[in-house]
């Protein structure tokens, strides 16, 4: 990629129009409501108009935007996309100042500010709601702060309508709007956020060191610990109850008195582990990322994540892994049935994988679906992709019932298309970001992949009227996760809400009250649910006059309650006289995005082209200014990083893995990536050998502020102190556990040595193993692991008839089984096959007398 001059200078040298990005708002129980400021200041002599494409996140409800200059603050006004356009060309042209805000995918937007006069200030504030809800006593917040380069595929084609680097595409029509020049930016970001969730918080942030002040009450304000930080990386908060009992608001409404209807937002986290019914078979087909970006710790991560995933699957579920970047390979040409065997050789192909080439979705993600079409497809991918439209649609028409749980590795991975696979398959999202761990998230929501869960869901509402429910399709109860229906009442009371629906082949019946209130003074709630209406009408297939219809229904409502949308816009106007109307044309600066942070995809420089010795031909490309280099040996230039070549490369001592025969996504031919490495104590060396400087383009933004490459030198060393000090996490274990869970053969038992028939050997080894697990406090409940010690405990319970003939295994195995399992129902089957044991069923339900005995057991 070609780097842009630092800010986007103009050829007399002046300034960038952007000067910085602050974040301030709340974050409350039930909702977020978080206002981002972008401060422009016009350093040239003419007037000018900016052009800043951002993101926010795809779940934000935009709910107002204001334009403040010369000292007046003028409130922005949602119409119809292009009559907001128009709007804002028209006052351009006559001299006015203006702001537009145009929505270009759900989590990218565009702000054009036009007329900025020579040497004067103007902010402009974009302000959106989010759905807040808590899992296990904790809220995830998240906040992306640029849009990164994408991978984008197609041959070129169109206009442009845009401002980006990329031209539009067949399979991209809007590449030139969603690809911003990439530069070494000067503009930083601020944070000033507070925290009340209406109980007491502990607030965490895995991507960024931050500082925390305890106000009154239950409130905490956040901010950076160094007050500014760059737009390079997404900024994610972690809010945890000190008390895991506590239980957050699982119903808010808004209405203004009478006459008006109301608005409410139920949420239930549903507990199903009671419910008794055998697990179905499974079948799985994983999908792992291995391009050049996974290289480094993000693909001995995911290769470990899916070491402990296989285990989470019994004998008799089926399964594949596809491993893709440019091209795709499968372990097995169809997925396999699960055995120690299949185990084994899945273990050893994995491990052989290494990170290489490109980011090309569509044909791994298609054939995946195509194996699996009523299974479950999980997906670890750290890229960003320009297709996501066609690679949903490849998904949705090959799937019958299969859901799809994606992992975005990353502070570059495309959203949108996760978050839609998951929600119109019935699936899940997680999003891994630096400094947290992939095979933690992993293998936790691939748990819940599994869990128990309740579809064909309906509701039904006594006491109380309620109507235009959202979503209008009811997504499944998933065990522990939090599920959230909104809607209207016509009038206030109090009645019952009973979700009814089918887990397996047993009936489910859920019956919550709710208590809906003649006053509320909760207003985001409406926004919310009007938002979520818009997104389920977004997501119709309708065709000829019924999508004209739907179009204008959506323009209505998003312009009743102020709210953009793909048909919609927010547009601002300040009228101008006398010597601050402009009466020519403005010139236009595009603002340029900062790399996301650990990147270290480049274009091809002239000297690096010739010393890489030329270009290979490719179907994809990044959204960059330049060519991606091929590979090469070449020696980097002195002083510079030296360059990594990324390569497909069997490790020492290890025979490649055998596979299926490997199959080109596109038919042409592979993409190479050359990535840069770290060199993370290098470069800390080298920060501390330059001086440090303050003032520069950020002394006036916010009241001081310290020079660009200080900021970034000073972020180096935080970043280092900061994950070598940051806490475990939650639910972790070390790598000890790691491992000995990482030995469970596929039956749930591990392999055993000594004396004894195969049954005996097992067991005690099985019972040594959760001994182990127990004493790092690894049970059945336990976030992350529970699922591979239930299957354990599962497999010594069939397997105690085997010993009948060894009572001190026996004793051993299910009285460890019994301190494993901590469902009341498990433990009760336990000690029905326990009864024949003297020794062992007068110790059962006496937690110390049993913990001594087996470990006397297991000293023998």
């Amino acid at each position: 990629m070609t780097i842009e001059k630092a800010g986007l200078y103009t050829r007399n040298g002046t300034q960038v129009p952007l000067q910085g990005v602050e974040v301030t708002g709340e974050l409350l129980g039930g909702h977020a409501r978080v206002r981002v400021r972008q401060r422009y200041r016009n350093e040239e002599y003419q007037p000018v108009e900016a052009i800043y494409t951002f993101p926010l996140p795809s779940d934000a409800t935009l709910s107002a935007f204001s334009m403040t200059c010369a000292g007046r603050r003028i409130e922005g006004v949602v119409r119809e996309r292009e009559e907001a356009f128009r709007t804002y060309d028209d006052a351009v042209t006559a001299g006015h100042g203006a702001a537009l805000l145009d929505e270009e995918r759900r989590n990218v937007f565009t702000a054009q500010v036009g007329n900025l006069l020579p040497y004067e200030e103007t902010v402009v504030e974009v302000e959106f709601l989010q759905a807040v809800t808590a899992e296990e006593g904790s809220v995830r917040w998240m906040l992306p702060t640029l849009v990164a380069p994408r991978y984008i595929p197609g041959a070129t084609t169109g206009d442009r309508t845009g401002h980006g680097s990329e031209e539009p595409t067949a399979q991209v029509p809007d590449a030139d709007r969603i690809t911003p020049p990439v530069g070494n930016v000067h503009y930083g970001l601020r944070m000033d956020l507070l925290v009340d969730l209406g109980r007491e918080v502990v607030v965490e942030s895995p991507s960024h060191a931050i500082t925390t002040t305890r106000e009154e009450g239950t409130r905490v304000r956040v901010g950076f610990s160094r007050g500014e930080v760059s737009l390079d990386r997404d900024l994610v908060l972690s809010l945890r109850s000190p008390d895991s009992s506590a239980v957050f608001t699982p119903l808010v409404t808004h209405r203004k008195g009478e006459g008006g209807p109301g608005t409410f937002a139920l949420t239930v986290v549903p507990d199903l582990l009671a419910m008794a019914s055998a697990p179905p078979k499974q079948e799985v087909v994983f999908v792992v990322d291995v391009s050049g970006s996974m290289a480094g710790e993000s693909l001995p991560q995911a290769q470990a994540a899916l070491r402990l995933c296989l285990r989470h699957l019994r004998e008799g579920d089926r399964f594949n892994v596809i491993a893709f970047e440019n091209r795709f390979q499968s372990f097995q040409p169809e997925p396999v049935p699960f055995t120690q065997r299949t185990l084994e050789e899945a273990d050893r192909w994995v491990a052989a994988l290494n990170a290489d080439g490109g980011t090309e979705l569509l044909a791994p993600m298609r054939a995946a679906v195509q194996a699996a079409p009523d299974g479950v497809i999980v997906l670890l991918t750290d890229g960003q992709v320009g297709n996501e439209a066609e690679i949903l649609r490849a998904v949705l028409e090959a799937r019958k019932t299969a859901r799809v749980y994606s992992f975005g590795i990353g502070t570059n991975v495309s959203d949108v298309l996760l978050r839609d696979m998951a929600k119109q398959t019935g699936g899940d999202v997680e999003f891994i970001h630096p400094g947290e761990r992939i095979d933690d998230k992993v293998v936790a929501q691939f748990s819940r992949a599994l869990a128990p869960r309740v579809t064909d869901l309906e509701v039904r509402f006594d006491g109380v009227d309620c109507v235009e429910l959202a979503p209008a399709e009811l997504p499944p109860l998933v065990d522990g996760v939090p599920w959230t229906l909104l809607g209207r009442y016509a009038s206030p009371g109090t009645g019952t809400v009973t979700l009814q629906g089918r887990s397996g082949q047993e009936p489910f019946s859920l019956t919550v009250r709710v208590d809906l209130p003649a006053v509320s003074d909760r207003p985001a709630v409406e926004k919310l649910w009007a938002a979520e209406r818009i997104r389920g009408w977004e997501a119709a297939q309708l065709v000829g006059r019924r999508a004209e219809s739907m179009k204008q229904r959506i323009v209505e409502l998003a312009v009743a309650h102020q709210i953009v949308t793909r048909y919609t816009s927010f547009v601002v106007v300040e009228e101008r006289k006398g010597d601050r109307r402009n009466s020519g044309q403005a010139k236009t600066r595009v603002i340029p995005v900062d790399a996301p942070a650990g990147w270290a995809m480049f274009g091809a420089q002239k000297e690096e082209e010739a010393a890489l010795g030329g270009a290979v031909p490719r179907r994809g490309r990044m959204a960059t200014r330049g060519a991606m280099p091929p590979p090469s040996a070449a020696a980097p230039a002195p002083g510079a990083r030296p360059l990594i070549q990324v390569r497909r490369i069997t490790p020492p001592g290890r025979a490649p893995a055998q596979s299926a025969p490997s199959m080109d996504a596109d038919g042409g031919t592979t993409d190479w990536m050359i990535m840069r490495s770290e060199r993370r104590e290098q470069g800390k060396a080298d920060a501390m050998k330059k001086k440090r400087q303050k003032g520069g383009i950020l002394s006036n933004f916010f009241g001081g502020g310290q020079s660009p490459d200080s900021l970034k030198e000073a972020e180096l060393e935080e970043s280092d102190a900061y994950r070598d000090e940051a806490p475990a996490a939650e639910g972790g274990v070390d790598t000890g556990a790691e491992s000995l869970l990482s030995q469970q053969l596929a039956n749930g038992l591990w392999e055993g040595t000594g004396e004894g028939s195969e049954p005996v050997r097992q067991a005690r080894a099985t019972a040594l193993a959760l001994l182990t697990l127990l004493r790092e406090g690894i049970t059945s409940s336990h976030p992350l692991h529970g699922a591979q010690v239930k299957k354990a405990v599962e497999a010594l319970l069939s397997l105690a008839a085997s010993l009948s003939g060894d009572a001190q295994v026996a004793e051993l195995a299910l009285g460890v089984a019994w301190l494993a399992a901590a469902g009341p129902r498990t433990r009760g089957r336990i000690e029905q096959a326990a009864k024949p044991l003297a020794g062992l069923n007068a110790r059962l339900g006496n937690e110390v007398a049993l913990r001594e005995h087996v470990d006397t057991l297991a000293a023998r």
